[in-house]
């Protein structure tokens, strides 16, 4: 059974976890309205990404006995400066995704909840890959502001990216 401040940490990181696949499908709904649809699927896939770690908070605290509670989420920004500025938020949002699962690792060792904490391993590791990723996508995005033709490849390429789970 999960302890009743760690089933709602869990929740509230479930709830994070939708508000991050909301914030990258605006961000995606941004670039497809300025015609770089390549940048607009990188985002949905990411959106994705997010979603499926919802549910894996959501499947985890059912799989403990707690109950899951679904809360609201604010609208998303919309609007930004250009290209950089979006890759900026981005890094900038999965430090502050960081910084939660840190928390909750936290909590999981102060209440002794091995098996939580267990689980929080794999989105400490994926939020270095994260961070990882967009420090990544931020240099490339840099150098492509004042050149189109980086831009336009940089497109292109993020136009092959998929969902590696439902690949697997």
């Amino acid at each position: 059974m999960l302890d009743k401040k760690m089933e709602k940490a869990l929740n509230d990181q479930l709830n994070a976890e939708m508000a991050s696949g909301y914030l990258y499908l605006s961000m995606a709904t941004y670039f497809e309205d300025k015609d770089l649809p390549g940048f607009g699927n990188a985002l949905r896939v990411h959106a994705q990404e997010e979603l499926d770690h919802a549910m894996k908070f959501y499947d985890y605290i059912l799989r403990k006995g707690g109950s899951v509670v679904l809360q609201s989420i604010d609208t998303p920004k919309r609007e930004w400066k250009n290209t950089v500025e979006v890759y900026e938020e981005i890094l900038e949002h999965e430090e502050l995704v960081t910084s939660l699962i840190h928390d909750l690792v936290d909590l999981s060792i102060k209440i002794k909840d091995h098996a939580t904490n267990q689980f929080l391993l794999w989105f400490v590791e994926e939020q270095v890959e994260e961070e990882e990723l967009a420090h990544e996508d931020l240099r490339k995005v840099k150098m492509a502001l004042e050149s189109p033709q980086l831009l336009y490849l940089l497109d292109k390429e993020y136009g092959q990216l998929t969902n590696q789970t439902e690949e697997e």
